[in-house]
């Protein structure tokens, strides 16, 4: 069975939304096949391991069905471990956000049963909790369990391996008879087959177990970074490791927008790809991918399903994948054809128990490596400045340029020849430092740009673009493309200051509003229109 694409499943607005912020675009193998059935009411045994994205496999229909308008426990899952419980607990949370009305409570041993119980008292509809402790409010009789509509077991098989099949029955057996009940478990020994013959009534058995697949030849890397770092660690370590052609990789398409935005305006040849595109559009996005036209492309899984390009030299995991199989879907676009290729996923705070289920899945190594810091940036620019350097070295045919070091030479050592004598090698290395600078100006961040110098004349507000003189764009352009989709008559339009591979317009700004909204979706040049404000700032670079 084909996974499905979640807005093509029968589900609420709100929970659309949350799916969406959560990363989610295409559904696992396991939730393609069980939301639908569960959503149904009947009973279910799902087969599959974890990792498989089975918590949400449950857990979206559960919060699909529940009622906001009643007060009484609808759900309670059943958990081996209290690290499990919570982990439930903050992927419903997170399911459920956008949805009024719904409460869900972790109850696990090692907590105070005194703060449970007063969290209790506040009504929650779903609860999840370790079998141990959902005893003992049983006895208590403060989880009262009249409304409940389903009953969840995951990790089923593992309840059963820590001794937890007493209980179970106990718990089962108190619960009322009308609910669905659902089980997931890894393995199907014996033990399991009794539990569900004796409490599920003609269930519905779905086994969605990972395919074995081969990871890739290639080098396999993970930084530890923050939110907040991984637009200037990627931006690091293209420049660090001069990657050409590379793809990134993020979990929904609101990042792909914004990473795209941002490298953009750093200088970086970028486009998206993802579902909210039009064929067409993502046609001719492919097209200049595998044409060398663009360096880096950044996409969504589903966006990038036959993304067939050779010369990939890295891929990067901006977001970890929400499951292992995208992993090595992912990773396997690069090192193809017989050549070498690099992977680099970005891992934030807990993640890494994550990337370990991966590690374990794929088999393979994933080494730690530190980000490139800024003087690593700085040598590698250096060394291709001087390779080229020994390349024409090696051409010959510099001969004419030796009579200007000579007069350069000639006029720094005119004046003292005590205090200021400049040698061969200091000319070379000032030659060195001036190339080097140069191409700084033109790769740098652009944001950086907007941010060193004085403001814009009063009453403008200065825009940012993202073509320049690389696309060939003239001022007219600028001035044409603003007034033939706005009420903003060309002659008001500011003074226009065009780079290599941006622009900075400025316009009244009682037109601003209007021109950034009408220009977000503008193609011009063949090139989607990226604009912002750029904080009323010049666009004149200082020296470093």
């Amino acid at each position: 069975m084909e996974n499905v694409v979640f807005k093509d499943l029968n589900l609420s607005d709100e929970i659309q939304k949350a799916i969406a912020d959560m990363g989610f675009e295409e559904a696992t193998p396991i939730q393609s096949q069980t939301i639908p059935q569960i959503l149904k009411g009947i009973d279910l045994i799902g087969q599959a391991q974890t990792g498989t994205g089975k918590t949400c496999a449950f857990g979206i229909p559960a919060i699909e069905m529940l009622d906001p308008q009643n007060e009484g426990i609808q759900v309670l899952i059943l958990s081996p471990t209290r690290e499990l419980a919570i982990q439930i607990s903050e992927e419903l949370r997170d399911v459920s956000k956008y949805k009024e009305g719904i409460k869900i409570l972790p109850v696990y041993g090692g907590q105070p049963i005194d703060r449970q119980i007063a969290a209790l008292k506040k009504r929650p509809q779903i609860i999840i909790g370790t079998p141990g402790r959902i005893m003992d409010h049983m006895r208590r009789r403060t989880l009262k369990l009249a409304d409940l509509k389903m009953l969840i077991l995951d990790e089923a098989d593992e309840m059963l391996n820590m001794g937890f099949r007493e209980d179970i029955d106990t718990i089962l057996e108190k619960v009322p008879e009308e609910k669905q009940t659902i089980l997931f478990s890894a393995t199907m020994p014996k033990e399991i087959l009794d539990l569900t013959s004796k409490y599920l009534k003609n269930p519905l058995h779905i086994k969605a177990a990972h395919k074995q697949m081969t990871v890739p030849s290639i080098e396999q890397f993970y930084l530890e970074v923050s939110q907040s770092s991984k637009l200037e660690i990627l931006s690091r370590l293209i420049d660090a490791n001069n990657i050409g052609l590379s793809l990134v990789f993020c979990n929904t398409k609101r990042q792909v927008d914004e990473l795209t935005s941002s490298l953009q305006s750093r200088g970086y040849s970028t486009e998206a790809l993802h579902g909210d595109m039009k064929q067409d559009q993502r046609n001719r996005v492919m097209t200049k991918f595998r044409k060398g036209q663009i360096d880096i492309l950044i996409a969504t899984d589903v966006a990038a399903r036959g993304i067939d390009v050779d010369n990939v030299e890295a891929v990067f995991n901006y977001d970890l994948p929400s499951d292992e199989e995208y992993y090595v879907h992912r990773i396997g676009r690069t090192g193809r054809a017989g050549k070498t290729g690099k992977s680099f996923t970005f891992v934030v705070g807990r993640e890494i128990h994550k990337l370990k289920d991966i590690q374990r899945y794929t088999k393979s190594t994933i080494h730690l490596i530190k980000p490139p810091t800024a003087m690593d940036v700085e040598e590698r620019k250096i060394g291709l400045i001087l390779n080229k350097v020994k390349d024409t070295l090696a051409e010959g045919n510099f001969s004419k340029y030796v009579s200007y070091v000579e007069k350069v030479l000639d006029e720094a050592n005119s004046k003292d020849l005590d205090t200021n004598y400049v040698t061969n090698l200091e000319i070379a290395a000032a030659l060195l430092k001036t190339i080097f600078d140069q191409n700084n100006d033109q790769t740098s961040n652009a944001q950086d740009i907007i941010e060193e110098d004085t403001g814009s004349k009063e009453g403008m507000v200065r825009l940012f673009i993202n073509v320049g003189r690389d696309s060939k764009i003239q001022p007219k352009h600028i001035v044409e493309s603003i007034a033939s989709c706005t009420s903003l008559p060309g002659k008001l339009i500011g003074a226009i200051d065009i780079f290599d591979r941006f622009t900075f317009v400025e316009v009244p700004k009682e037109y601003s509003s209007e021109v950034m909204e009408a220009m977000k979706n503008y193609t011009l040049k063949g090139k989607k229109i990226v604009i912002q404000r750029s904080n009323k700032k010049r666009a004149i670079k200082k020296s470093r």
